[in-house]
């Protein structure tokens, strides 16, 4: 008999995965495995899909083909009800932080507490305390979206993310809309996060220095052929892929010189 969990190391993996809306294809025949414990990375230039493809792992948009298996169950072969009890070990940071705008920021950590949990305003009260201490926000829980830079509503969505103490942390472009400085800190806390919690982290982006710096292993997406061209760490890529797309995403610098050069 097969074993329900294959391989150990194994957190997530994406088999065959094809997705697409009505009669269109976005991406087909993805396959790729996140271990655990590794910031994994899905890239690609703008349009290739690549939020699309974190929407079907994490159970929002249904596959045309394909599986998302999570320790082991396929996701998408699951009931609804099993699928939102599976959803619940994710924690997902959206591009946007999507953060109540009529709620104070401790308010917006405690809700996932207070809609999948048993636990009394107290032990809340201290939970919502402890995540905002682990993305330097203490001193802001009584503040409101609309107070907060882009920077602190990054992390006070990461804290929210962060409330049900997940397996898996899905971040949709984190760095998006930050400065440099700003960015460069998310991806530290990040980090930090990854080893003190032990999460396996996937991450949607196209900002080069944030794969480059903090993620492991990943996917490439193109967008003309809509599938997956290479596989592996973001530096690794860069260096040693000979695959044009990747080359022009990865090197962006070197072609625009290039290009500029036979004007």
């Amino acid at each position: 008999m097969e074993s329900r969990v294959a391989d150990e190391a194994e957190r997530l993996r994406c088999q065959g995965l094809t997705l697409g809306f009505g009669s269109r294809i976005v991406q087909r025949d993805l396959t790729f495995t996140v271990r655990r414990g590794s910031v994994f990375a899905v890239m690609g230039g703008s349009g290739c899909g690549k939020s699309t493809v974190l929407r079907a792992m994490i159970g929002l948009l249904p596959p045309f083909g394909g599986s998302v298996v999570v320790d082991g169950e396929d996701l998408w072969a699951s009931s609804p009800e099993r699928r939102s009890e599976i959803g619940r070990r994710f924690g997902i940071l959206f591009q946007s932080g999507a953060l109540w705008s009529s709620m104070t920021l401790a308010e917006n950590v405690a809700l996932p507490l207070q809609m999948f949990t048993a636990l009394d305003h107290a032990a809340i009260d201290a939970l919502v305390r402890l995540k905002l201490r682990l993305v330097g926000l203490s001193d802001a829980a009584t503040r409101m979206p609309s107070e907060l830079s882009g920077g602190m509503r990054k992390r006070a969505g990461l804290a929210r993310a962060l409330a049900l103490d997940p397996d898996i942390l899905f971040f949709d472009e984190p760095s998006a809309g930050l400065d440099p400085v700003t960015s460069r800190r998310l991806d530290e806390l990040i980090l930090e996060l990854r080893d003190g919690l032990g999460a396996t982290i996937v991450i949607v982006s196209h900002e080069r220095a944030s794969l480059f710096s903090i993620c492991d292993d990943g996917i490439f997406l193109d967008a003309e052929t809509r599938t997956a061209v290479a596989h592996g760490a973001p530096r690794m890529l860069r260096d040693e892929c000979r695959v044009p797309q990747v080359q022009a995403f990865m090197r962006r610098e070197l072609f625009e010189a290039a290009g500029a050069g036979r004007t």
